[in-house]
């Protein structure tokens, strides 16, 4: 029953010592699968800039809705104008 015991647990060590053989993705060749700084750098500058312009489309977006409602508050202030006569009746006051 010993033997038995100990040629199973031998069989298992050597086959679980074959399975780490030429592993790229194991912890001692990490560094083969990680980006160059140049292009980790690359990336940064990339997403930088399409922050930016994001930020710039939801600027001039902004802008504008904000000059659509200016040109609109302007229409119906023109349109509400005080006649000569009210103007002349505040300014007797």
């Amino acid at each position: 029953m010993k033997t038995l015991a100990i040629t199973v647990t031998a069989a298992a060590a050597l086959a679980l010592s074959a399975c780490n053989n030429n592993n790229q993705d194991a912890v001692e060749n990490a560094e083969l699968n990680q980006p160059s700084s140049d292009d980790l750098n690359q990336l940064a500058n990339e997403a930088a800039s399409d922050a930016a312009n994001s930020e710039d489309a939801a600027l001039g977006n902004q802008q504008k809705q904000l000059e659509s409602e200016n040109a609109s508050a302007t229409v119906s202030d023109n349109a509400t104008n005080p006649s000569d006569d009210q103007e002349q009746n505040v300014s007797g006051m």
